[in-house]
């Protein structure tokens, strides 16, 4: 091969293990590179639930898949699976919901949450917000990374994939810091502890509408790339962007990860990029623009109090998280809510609840001009999560709220406790 970043396109129409075994076992020989040493994988498994979240996250038989290939390599000394889970739901009980614990003991590999676990502080030299990091121990001391991201649309950083992915790094502690209008900046200063050896992206099903309880649309495909930036190039044109297009990837390469020039990547494979640009051409991933929502709620989107730009990856980013919830445990809810208006940011103008409440969201919020609503509410935050706000939109805007779940309450609080035990065996406090 003429250039040494390449991409890996493969048509995969099942998650059937001797399919997926037969494009693994392909990637790694193509590649040259052997998984030595410690080993990590690290999936996406941002958010499960058994009943209205199963898309999701990276299949846990594909990971399978590529445990039992990294095993077969004699260098390999140690292997692991590590993940920190979406924020404020243990990661463990994701872990659960989606079946990893069920896939480690078929696989004999070990399932670690980062948050349960120890880490290392470390110093960054190529960041913008991050001078340092809480590096989990088993990214700290692994020799081969292999991230296996879920090929999904992004309602606030148009794709997640292989940089994305680096956002399940995080420990909880650090995960909301500058989760605002600086979100892109933030994923690629995680590249700088997390930047894999192979990438194995889950394709064969991705995901659009809001990427922790997204809606299917099957794809067929398992791609494997030997570098993060090139499979984020292929990724980002095969959802219908060009990479410049995608902020954090284009920032990654200004920051001088590589070239996001599509020539720049060798492409090999029995679909091209082409076609199955053309297949999800005609997705529309809703959350992706707040105002295109069926909804009799109305949303007025300001700017943060020092740029000129709307806070995309906080307040904003956490409503459009807590409807995406909302509606996917029960479908049709936002189509029902009462009006009203939530308006996030300093907004320069008049703004019109329609008879209903006005919540203000976030601490820097304010509007120039007229409220006209029947109550004025402020939900406080800097950035606000998504979790908190579910506790606030179904009560005001008359919706189901999943904080009430009668099966998963009791599931959250007993793998907190579970969580909390393991952190002090550990001593990961």
């Amino acid at each position: 091969m003429s250039k040494d970043r390449w991409v890996l396109l493969r048509k995969v129409e099942s998650y059937n293990p001797s399919l997926m075994k037969a494009v693994v076992q392909e990637a790694f020989d193509l590649l040259g590179r052997k998984p030595r040493g410690k080993v990590l994988i690290k999936p996406n498994v941002v958010f499960a639930n058994k009943h209205y979240s199963q898309h999701a996250f990276t299949n846990p038989e594909l990971v399978g898949t590529v445990v039992d290939q990294v095993r077969s390599y004699p260098g390999v000394a140690d292997l692991s699976i590590g993940e920190s889970g979406g924020f404020a739901i243990p990661t463990r009980l994701n872990f659960k919901e989606a079946g990893y614990y069920e896939m480690g003991a078929r696989h004999r590999v070990p399932i670690t949450d980062f948050n349960e676990d120890t880490y290392v502080k470390v110093a960054l030299k190529k960041a913008a917000c991050h001078k340092t990091l809480l590096c989990p121990r088993l990214i700290h001391e692994a020799d081969f990374k292999i991230w296996m991201p879920k090929l999904k649309y992004h309602i606030c950083c148009e794709i997640t994939n292989a940089l994305k992915l680096n956002i399940g790094s995080l420990l909880h502690k650090e995960r909301m810091l500058y989760h605002d209008d600086r979100l892109n900046e933030k994923i690629v200063d995680i590249l700088e502890i997390g930047y894999p050896d192979l990438i194995v992206t889950d394709a064969v099903t991705i995901g659009h509408g809001f990427e922790s309880c997204a809606k299917p649309f099957h794809l067929g495909l398992i791609m494997i790339s030997n570098d993060p930036i090139a499979s984020d190039v292929v990724a980002a044109q095969i959802l219908g962007y060009k990479p410049e297009a995608v902020n954090h990837l284009r920032i990654a390469s200004e920051r001088g990860y590589g070239s996001i020039d599509p020539d720049s990547v060798n492409v090999l494979g029995d679909i091209s990029i082409a076609e199955l640009a053309r297949r999800t051409s005609g997705i529309v991933s809703e959350f992706q623009d707040i105002q295109k929502l069926d909804t009799k709620i109305r949303f007025y989107e300001g700017i943060g109090p020092n740029t000129n730009q709307i806070c995309y990856g906080g307040c904003m980013a956490a409503v459009k998280g807590s409807l995406g919830t909302i509606d996917a445990r029960r479908p049709g809810s936002i189509k029902k809510a009462k009006p009203g208006a939530m308006v996030t940011g300093i907004y320069e103008g008049d703004v019109d609840a329609d008879g209903g409440v006005c919540l203000l969201i976030g601490d820097c919020t304010e509007v120039k001009g007229t409220i006209r609503a029947k109550r004025i509410k402020r939900v406080k935050g800097c950035p606000i999560g998504a979790v908190k706000l579910t506790s606030v939109l179904p009560f005001v805007f008359g919706m189901p709220s999943p904080m009430f779940d009668p099966r998963d309450v009791p599931l959250i609080a007993l793998n907190t406790i579970e969580k909390i035990v393991n952190k002090a065996r550990h001593g990961a406090f």
